[in-house]
């Protein structure tokens, strides 16, 4: 049975071409009607044209963010939530990118990426499924982009930064220009 197949690969997400080839079809319409039925049947979900997940594996928003638009990890006001510096719960799924800007929004859930520089793609580990920075670069991520006026202040003075490491925080200067580097330190020394 073909669910059955796809079950086997363990995997989370599936793309058009995963389908193709696990369920061995070349058939281009072929391939659009099982993908329509497995859709139809409320087996497989849709997230965009091109990808997919299984219902009964159903990811988690950061898992999904990191499948949506890659390289991407999660940074800026969601990942501060998650560590519990910032008690709002972000509206959306914040992530950092090397790939240019952008917002989507899927499934009634609004997942947005901020582009970097290639050398500030760093500070993040892998943890269940998907990409996240380490707390004191989520911080660093979010100073950066408050000197690039893409950020308020306005969360800063909500947030509590009693556990992260100034120094941990300032080893992520030298990769910023000399611009950047001066305004985060400023709010280094302002906050922490």
């Amino acid at each position: 049975m073909q669910i059955d197949k796809l079950l086997e690969t363990k995997k989370t997400f599936f793309n058009t071409r995963d389908i193709a080839v696990i369920l061995k079809i070349e058939n281009a319409r072929s391939l659009e009607n099982t993908i329509s039925s497995l859709i139809g049947s409320g087996l497989f979900v849709q997230l965009e044209r091109g990808k997919y997940y299984l219902k009964q594996n159903a990811p988690s928003d950061f898992a999904t963010s990191s499948y949506l638009y890659n390289p991407s990890y999660i940074s800026l006001e969601s990942a501060l939530n998650y560590y519990g510096i910032l008690s709002q719960f972000p509206f959306e799924i914040t992530a950092i990118t090397t790939k240019k800007t952008c917002v989507k929004n899927i499934n009634d859930k609004i997942f947005s990426y901020s582009q970097i520089k290639k050398e500030l793609l760093t500070g993040y580990e892998s943890k269940n499924n998907f990409l996240i920075a380490y707390p004191e670069k989520a911080l660093f991520d979010y100073f950066y982009f408050v000197t690039k006026s893409f950020r308020t202040e306005n969360y800063l003075s909500e947030m509590d930064l009693s556990q992260l490491s100034k120094e941990k925080i300032r080893l992520y200067l030298p990769l910023v220009s000399a611009n950047s580097k001066s305004g985060i330190a400023v709010l280094i020394d302002k906050y922490l």
